[in-house]
């Protein structure tokens, strides 16, 4: 309940669903908060004794490494979360040993409508339950990434075997990662999951959602939408810079540039590296003027050329996180895949432009040269030269931010997001009503045809 940008936007229609006066729960692997309508699966108690002997040891781990210079040792042994009898985790095959999950309605206080299901990889949910569910109650996923189209990987980079069947994975790595290349087994488990399945699937972007229609999920979808991620556009919009920077204690004589993620440096889908690349070649010519503050993980001052790196740990304070965004001059974000990067459009609401790689959905919400530049991945050449470019023209700037701000208002709203997803969840109920009752009329006939 409480991480990166899936845990952020399914708090946010939960919030927003409560604010409406409907009832709603959040249920979660591991809860992190106290809000009260976050409930937690009993994921540890209904594993067997050595399982959960494991998971308990990955529990204590991460308290012990949850130190950001630890994160890619973290993910390289995340294979011990949620430990499954070792042989088949050896083997390379996916954790689905949940048995909670096939509690998930007796969890909230009443059954629910709806029950609608957000990132499910992470150790915490079985697969199987799937079938049982869909045929209980409407069950709608909505995919932050690709994990559900593929043998292992939340992202498959330029790898195309999902679409046909994994096998010979080229890059075990990819989180969540594994031991030994079971993804063949991985993907044909997945595929029979769905053959059994009715599902509703939601994409922020078209892009995704062109990747579900090639993939073994396609069989099982009822329907689907393209529901774009929102931003509380009461929180994050334009503000005073100056105004902003002398309450964050940041410098008012000196550009800023500003990227934010879960993890910067250690973030397998952000292109640190790229970006450091970048920000060299940016001091060659900006000399001593420029301040980039990395925002999401904690983390010691350095140095690129003379431009100086300050890291700022998470915050969860949206306020406060809209801050950065109001203070900086722009807003760089460098990736190898996105989605529907949150931080692209919240930094956009704010009037902050962005200069952004032109991957995964990032060109459904950037006009390019309009609202914000985008970039070919891995070009730090490029990069460097449209922050330059920008910095230098301030009225450039200002004309970028005000399109950026209108463009968001007009299109990602999270009021907008919440009306689409509470539209579509009464034409799911009424579907289904109206073939339960069908179903009901041929039921008499035939018992009425039988007397």
């Amino acid at each position: 309940d409480l991480g990166g940008g899936a845990e952020k936007v399914a708090g946010k229609l939960l919030q927003q669903y409560i604010s409406l006066g409907l009832k709603a729960w959040m249920v979660v692997g591991w809860r992190k908060t106290t809000e009260p309508h976050i409930l937690e699966f009993p994921t540890e108690t209904s594993r067997g004794v050595w399982a959960t002997a494991w998971n308990m040891f990955q529990r204590a781990l991460d308290g012990v490494m949850g130190k950001d210079r630890f994160q890619g040792f973290r993910r390289r042994f995340s294979w011990l979360r949620g430990f499954t009898p070792a042989v088949e985790t050896l083997r390379g095959h996916e954790d689905f040993e949940w048995p909670a999950s096939w509690h998930v309605l007796d969890v909230p206080p009443q059954r629910p409508d709806i029950v609608h299901c957000h990132n499910l990889h992470g150790g915490y949910f079985d697969l199987r339950v799937l079938p049982w569910l869909s045929h209980q109650v409407p069950v709608i996923l909505t995919l932050h990434d690709a994990w559900l189209l593929a043998g292992h990987c939340a992202h498959s980079l330029s790898c195309d075997r999902w679409v046909t069947g994994c096998g010979s994975c080229p890059n075990l790595s990819i989180y969540p990662g594994l031991l030994h290349d079971g993804t063949e087994f991985n993907w044909r488990r997945k595929l029979e999951i769905y053959k059994k399945s009715r599902l509703y699937v939601a994409t922020p972007s078209e892009w995704l959602m062109n990747r579900v229609r090639r993939s073994i999920l396609s069989a099982a979808i009822e329907d689907s939408r393209v529901i774009p991620n929102g931003v509380d556009l009461s929180v994050f919009r334009p503000s005073d810079r100056e105004e902003v920077r002398s309450v964050l204690g940041l410098p008012t004589d000196r550009d800023i540039l500003l990227f934010a993620a879960n993890g910067i440096t250690a973030n397998p889908w952000k292109d640190y590296r790229m970006l450091l690349r970048s920000l060299r070649l940016v001091s060659h010519t900006r000399h001593g003027k420029v301040l980039f503050v990395a925002l999401g993980q904690a983390g010691r001052k350095k140095r690129v050329g003379n431009i100086e790196i300050t890291f700022v740990p998470f915050v969860r304070d949206e306020g406060m996180v809209a801050k950065y965004y109001q203070a900086a001059d722009l807003y760089v974000h460098a990736a190898k895949v996105e989605t529907f990067p949150l931080a692209v459009l919240e930094s956009m609401a704010c009037g902050t432009p962005v200069v952004a790689t032109s991957v995964g959905g990032i060109p459904e919400i950037i006009e390019d040269e309009h609202s914000g530049l985008l970039i070919s991945p891995g070009d730090a050449a490029s990069m460097a030269n449209r922050i330059v470019d920008l910095l230098d023209d301030e009225g450039l700037r200002s004309e970028m931010g005000r399109a950026a701000v209108a463009r968001v208002r007009e299109r990602y709203d999270l009021k907008d997001q919440v009306k689409a997803y509470l539209s579509w969840y009464r034409s799911i109920l009424d579907a289904r009503g109206a073939e339960c009752q069908q179903e009901e009329e041929v039921g008499a006939r035939l018992v009425s045809e039988a007397g």
